[in-house]
């Protein structure tokens, strides 16, 4: 018997047969197959929660009635299609090298005592080509993310004529349960006193229409002194409001007085206007006092308040016309919207409204609760969402350019390196050979910007409807992104040019 030297011999692996992966990778779903595709060193549950972290943060920017709408979830075919966008890309550039590898030119190869077909000047140019192409689609979403910032800070400036801090509001539909109109009203005022008894409640009323939800109710009236046409505008926004509607929301009053708990059906008809209608219909300081009617010509309805202008649907639309009449002369009234002030945090007001109104009716949902100032928020959700989404996209595309030209620069100072060493023997100094890979990128950043700048221009002309308080073209975002980009395209370009300096003119020519 011989006994050999050394480890003993591994035994042999056994590669299974197509047939035998088949059932394994029938089971897959398509997020496993893509999963596994993934190489060992990247931790898939890492990808998995940048994913859900995105969508996440996407999913903030938007009204809660919309995430459930939209469903923002991981979903298999979204997977498999980004999975198979990237394959694509990446074959599609990568082609190009590829074939052109198979087509030197050995004339310039043997010129360069090189041997590398990608030195060619054609090549070089291709390069330089698409991080221009970077450069300048990173000018243009830099520009563009810049005006939708200052967009959305000319928007978080807008004087919305209401003090919306600490205001918690709400809604609720008897009618849906079934109580009659008589129902509803007894139901709306009990439901007003137990809210103003939460502890830290200083106020409650209600409101027809909400506050910056996005709606428009109209109706033409009649005003003493206003003559009216065939032609004539007499349109205006209303609402209807409970008592101490105006001091609960912050609505200053200029003249006359809030609405009060007297004010119910089968009382003399009385309305409150704001300063936009009392200028629309002639009525000047003196509204208080005058008479109006809703379509009708008999003015049946006393103006007893003048109030300062707030925002009435929009947070970026004109102060409109608007009149309030009391919510309790209404004897139809089915639903209805409440705003609770509080004198701290309206947190312990948003934790106890739902117990109040299960205690009053525990088939009885509350709709929509959140303070006044979420609601300001989501009346703009979209310049939110879009400036935070072209901000990452600029700062993406940034990086980007800026990776591609250090990897540009890089490669050129690498073929270039015997044409750098001849320089240096001849007497060039470290100084003009770092400003000459430099200029390089002075002259990609320059050609990018400019065609940047006029992309970022046509964008915001198409996006002019989505800007507030901007033309399209504001000269301060376009110089600080210029400055940024430059900065960053030097900061990408200063180590390939100062590892170009450092070059050993011996053994840069010795270089092969």
């Amino acid at each position: 018997m011989t006994v050999g030297l050394g480890s003993p011999r591994a035994p042999a692996k056994i590669k299974p047969s197509k047939e035998e992966f088949a059932p394994l990778i029938n089971a897959m779903s398509p997020m496993e197959l893509i999963s596994k595709s993934i190489p060992a060193h990247i931790k898939r549950e890492n990808i998995v929660k940048q994913a859900k972290w995105t969508l996440a943060v996407m999913a903030s920017l938007m009204p809660a009635e919309m995430v459930r709408d939209l469903h923002f979830a991981l979903d298999g075919q979204a997977i498999v299609f980004a999975g198979v966008l990237s394959l694509v890309t990446g074959f599609a550039f990568g082609l190009f090298p590829a074939l052109h590898s198979t087509r030197p030119n050995l004339v310039s190869a043997l010129r360069d005592n090189s041997g590398k077909a990608s030195g060619t000047r054609a090549a070089a140019r291709f390069r330089a080509s698409l991080v221009t192409a970077q450069i300048a689609l990173s000018m243009a979403l830099l520009i563009s993310a810049g005006l939708f910032i200052k967009s959305l800070r000319n928007v978080s400036r807008v004087d919305l004529g209401i003090k919306v801090e600490n205001v918690s509001t709400f809604s609720i539909s008897p009618s849906r349960n079934g109580y009659v109109p008589a129902r509803s009203a007894a139901f709306f005022s009990r439901a007003q006193d137990e809210l103003a008894a939460i502890p830290g409640v200083t106020g409650v009323s209600e409101a027809l229409v909400p506050l910056l939800a996005g709606d428009n109710w109209g109706n033409d009236v009649s005003v003493e002194g206003f003559k009216k046409g065939p032609d004539t505008d007499a349109n205006s926004r209303f609402n209807e409001v409970g008592p101490n509607y105006f001091h609960v929301v912050g609505m200053p009053m200029l003249s006359g007085r809030d609405f009060t708990a007297s004010d119910v059906v089968g009382s003399p008809k009385v309305a409150v206007v704001n300063e936009a209608f009392a200028k629309k219909f002639n009525l000047g300081r003196d509204a208080v006092g005058k008479r109006m009617s809703m379509g009708g010509d008999t003015l049946d309805m006393e103006i007893v308040g003048l109030v300062k202008d707030a925002k009435y649907s929009d947070v970026k639309l004109p102060v409109p016309p608007v009149f309030f009449v009391p919510a309790r002369q209404d004897s139809t009234l089915g639903s209805i919207n409440y705003y609770v002030r509080s004198a701290g945090d309206p947190e312990q007001a948003l934790r106890a409204i739902p117990s109040v109104i299960r205690k009053l009716d525990a088939n009885l949902p509350v709709e929509g609760l959140k303070t006044l100032s979420q609601q300001v928020k989501e009346n703009v959700f979209l310049d939110r969402m879009i400036g935070t989404l072209s901000t990452a996209f600029a700062l993406l595309a940034t990086v980007l350019a800026a990776v591609g030209l250090y990897g540009v620069l890089a490669y050129s100072v690498a073929q270039r390196t015997r044409e750098i060493g001849v320089r240096m023997a001849l007497g060039a100094s470290r100084r003009t050979v770092m400003l000459m890979v430099l200029r390089q990128v002075g002259i990609m950043t320059l050609i990018g910007a400019v065609i940047g700048i006029a992309g970022a221009i046509g964008l915001s002309r198409g996006a002019q409807s989505l800007l507030f308080g901007l033309q399209g073209f504001d000269l301060t975002v376009m110089v600080l992104a210029t400055v940024a980009l430059s900065l960053v395209a030097l900061a990408a370009g200063y180590v390939p040019a100062l590892r170009a300096s450092r070059t050993d003119p011996m053994q840069a020519l010795r270089y092969e």
